[in-house]
């Protein structure tokens, strides 16, 4: 009796660790199944106007930009990540990008961070 308790704890166990990593695989945040670390890599080409509101902002950022503009919380959530922070952007400069990109369909309003 002792030993079929202790085999059903264990499946049961087993059960639940494979339920949880199957969530956490197919967990989906603001960029999709891509972290905001990884999206912000795509952003190279933004790095320079994103530490300098007063850099030109190239082609292939503002391709880019529009690309990811499609969903405005990983954008948002990119701007916000460990990466970008770590590669010295201001949040301030990078939130102007779409503007500077002269995009007629930007989001308007929408608040980044304490930014808007």
């Amino acid at each position: 009796m002792a030993a079929a308790l202790k085999l059903m704890c264990v499946m049961g166990l087993i059960v639940l660790i494979s339920i949880l990593e199957i969530r956490k695989v197919n967990a989906v945040g603001e960029c999709g199944k891509s972290s905001p670390d990884n999206e912000a890599m795509k952003l190279a080409p933004c790095a320079e106007a994103a530490q300098d509101a007063k850099a030109p902002v190239s082609a292939a950022c503002c391709a880019q930009v529009k690309n990811m503009g499609q969903n405005p919380s990983c954008l948002c959530a990119i701007l916000l990540s460990n990466t970008a922070k770590a590669s010295g952007i201001k949040l301030e400069n990078a939130i102007t990008i779409p503007k500077r990109c002269n995009f007629a369909n930007r989001p308007v309003g929408y608040k980044c961070g304490r930014e808007s």
